[in-house]
């Protein structure tokens, strides 16, 4: 029962943020700018910023949509995690605040 309820109140910030990613790209790319200028000629990604971040927008609905439905949720589960470490590194970078 337990499962049933946290499920898509887990998934639900996945969804919500992967529509607005999806509408508006151009903000989170600017703040991904910086990671994305490495990351590009390592790993030979095209050369369009905000199409990066709509993918990564397109990860986290699909995987937010499959954890809170409960189908492939272990999938689910994987790809948002796999979302969570371009978005921590371009967005997230708390290690380099000051206390």
């Amino acid at each position: 029962m337990i499962r049933k309820l946290a499920r898509p109140m887990l998934a639900a910030i996945f969804v919500v943020s992967g529509l607005d990613t999806l509408r508006h790209p151009g903000g989170r790319a600017r703040a991904a700018t910086p990671l994305l200028d490495r990351m590009i000629p390592m790993l030979g990604l095209p050369d369009d910023k905000e199409l990066l971040v709509r993918a990564n927008g397109v990860a986290m609905l699909a995987g937010g949509t499959m954890l809170a439905t409960g189908r492939l949720p272990r999938v689910g589960s994987a790809v948002l995690a796999g979302t969570l470490v371009p978005t921590t590194l371009a967005a997230h970078s708390f290690w380099e605040k000051g206390d």
